[in-house]
């Protein structure tokens, strides 16, 4: 099971001993108090050097320190969340967010586990469904099957460091990987597997991207409230000879890390 971020104790250190490092507030300066307290925390992460995820002060404590309104504290703080400062947990305060790191693989037909394995990143996986199926109207649409067409699904939830990061739901035609259904998946990359035991080889993919709500049990896998916007990706991938043969939506997270494109002209 995943840990949601912010779930650990409080490190030592960081909330507790917050009041005697925030600058205080001054209202003849012309800045207006909620970006005096946006630069006070602010300052604190950035040249303090505060831990990834320690909880910040509540609300309550930070009008107490700034001598200012809690509308002023919400307005700095949705500031740095829109910034990627902090984020918040639903119940359980505002925390510092993590170090962002830079993804490729959405622009590639490299998997997201073996991208990050290449970065010495930890990726840890929980099969939530691996079986055999026959395809949706929307895969069948896409991959330009017939209905009777058998696919293996596989869905993961993953985690970077510890930290919820992706859920993916992926489909591939049945006579491509045949067995896949019953293999072992935790402990390794899936694009690894296909590549090595079945030959698999993507050579493009066609890929959509928007802003969707996390909802149900997905936020409760990702580790964030119920409505908080993630990246939803759509993809559908094709073999040398141009035939259609995955599928994989997927739900990722964008609060720790960012993704790179690489964007070449038809011409060259």
């Amino acid at each position: 099971m995943f840990r949601a971020r912010g779930e650990d104790s409080l490190p030592v250190g960081s909330s507790r001993s917050f009041g005697k490092r925030l600058r205080p507030t001054n209202r003849e300066a012309h800045a207006p108090l909620w970006a005096q307290v946006k630069a006070s925390l602010t300052a604190l992460i950035l040249e303090d050097g505060l831990q990834e995820h320690a909880r910040l002060p509540s609300e309550a404590e930070l009008c107490a320190r700034f001598g200012v309104s809690r509308t002023v504290v919400r307005e700095a703080m949705s500031q740095m969340v829109n910034e990627g400062l902090i984020y918040r947990l639903q119940g359980k305060g505002a925390f510092v967010a993590g170090r962002r790191d830079e993804q490729d693989f959405v622009g590639t037909t490299v998997g997201f586990s073996g991208e990050l394995a290449d970065k010495r990143k930890q990726v840890t996986r929980r099969i939530l469904r691996q079986e055999t199926g026959l395809p949706p109207p929307r895969i069948r649409k896409l991959l330009r099957i017939e209905e009777t067409t058998r696919l293996v699904f596989v869905d993961r939830a993953m985690a970077v460091e510890g930290s919820p990061r992706m859920i993916v739901r992926w489909a591939m035609l049945e006579s491509v990987v045949p067995g896949l259904d019953a293999m072992p998946l935790e402990n390794r990359s899936l694009y690894d597997t296909i590549g090595r035991q079945y030959g698999v080889r993507l050579a493009r993919a066609e890929r959509w991207i928007e802003a969707v709500p996390a909802l149900g049990e997905d936020a409760a896998l990702l580790g964030v409230a119920e409505g908080t916007p993630v990246l939803g990706i759509e993809s559908v991938a094709f073999n040398p000879a141009a035939q259609a043969i995955e599928y994989y939506t997927a739900l990722y997270l964008t609060d720790r890390s960012r993704l790179h494109f690489t964007v070449s002209s038809p011409n060259f």
